[in-house]
């Protein structure tokens, strides 16, 4: 029990996820404070926030490995395939088969199937239950690139089949270039010459990105609090989204698993696979988001599918690595 609280420590549990509890926690205590009718003009800070934990994520990105990273074709694709192609079908059979699911969380079930994969914790992951460590950063790094463009295109065939009107692709590119991209590839140019200064700094870097995310949850469900969005919706359903979440992460896995299988991938190559392709980034989800959904009381429910998979991603997935781990596949 020990191992896997410090392993979950390691990926963020017991700082980011608490502060996300606390953020939601406060704007419902204080949901003026943080909506956009409050006295705080939060707009200017989340844009320039959003700009700098992107450019700091490029300044991270070394082109070299990334270069060098491209030889393991089919286990990149199969990731790929599994973050960007299978999960969003999985949701929309899910979707199918279980009429239960309340129709005003299927646009944030659609979202979270179109997210890129997290970074951080599935390569820590990956490395603590023996996995290729270096396909796992290449995947994870490749992925949020990726993202930017894969998922607001999926979200603009997803939302009009739901009936949940029309997500623009081509504004939302644009808003996302200027916020996301450019800072990326600005940051991935200064990497030769700004990395070397911040190398010794990146565990506090990791505090002002989730800083930024906490500022954005907190603006989000202050409004959404505010415009008493959650008011119609029980605990049970709340309850029926997380049991939901639960469902679609077991029957990633398990489909990850039997394809790897299937495809010969060597022990570390499954593993890389099980948790890269099963993973979803919840910075890229807030942030794109943030850009997708310029409501603020809409992007608050959208995101509540999102956040209760990251809790049980890292829960279980937490607890896998150690079981493989203990295996000592490596």
């Amino acid at each position: 029990m020990k191992k896997v609280k410090n392993l979950l420590q390691k990926v963020g549990f017991n700082t980011f996820l608490l502060g996300l509890i606390l953020a939601i926690f406060l704007a419902w205590l204080f949901p003026k404070l943080g909506s956009s009718e409050g006295p705080i003009h939060w707009k200017p800070w989340i844009n320039g926030g959003i700009a700098l934990v992107f450019f700091f994520y490029g300044v991270k990105l070394n082109p070299r490995q990334l270069m060098e990273g491209l030889s393991n074709w089919k286990l990149h694709l199969t990731i790929q395939l599994f973050t960007f192609i299978v999960f969003p079908f999985l949701v929309l059979l899910i979707f199918r088969w279980l009429p239960w699911v309340d129709q005003d969380f299927e646009l944030g079930i659609s979202y979270l199937a179109a997210l890129p994969s997290t970074v951080s914790a599935s390569v820590v992951m990956v490395n603590i239950a023996g996995g290729n460590v270096p396909a796992a950063i290449f995947n994870a790094s490749i992925s949020g690139l990726l993202g930017v463009v894969i998922t607001p295109a999926w979200m603009g065939i997803l939302a009009e089949n739901l009936g949940q009107g029309e997500v623009d692709f081509w504004p939302t590119f644009v808003d996302l270039t200027i916020k996301v991209i450019l800072p990326v590839f600005a940051g991935v140019l200064l990497h030769g010459k700004l990395f070397p200064l911040i190398r010794s700094h990146l565990k506090r870097l990791k505090y002002l990105d989730q800083a930024i995310i906490m500022m954005i949850v907190f603006t989000a469900f202050s409004d959404s609090f505010y415009q008493k969005i959650f008011q119609p919706y029980s605990w049970l359903s709340l309850l029926k989204i997380a049991f939901l979440m639960l469902i679609l992460f077991l029957m990633v896995l398990l489909s990850i698993e039997l394809v790897s299988r299937f495809l010969g991938f060597s022990i570390r190559d499954r593993i890389t696979a099980l948790f890269c392709g099963s993973k979803k980034s919840l910075v890229h989800g807030v942030v794109i988001g943030k850009v997708m959904f310029p409501d603020p009381a809409v992007l608050g429910l959208v995101l509540l599918p999102v956040m209760l998979y990251h809790f049980q991603q890292l829960l279980i997935g937490s607890s896998l690595a150690e079981w493989f781990g203990r295996k000592n596949f490596q």
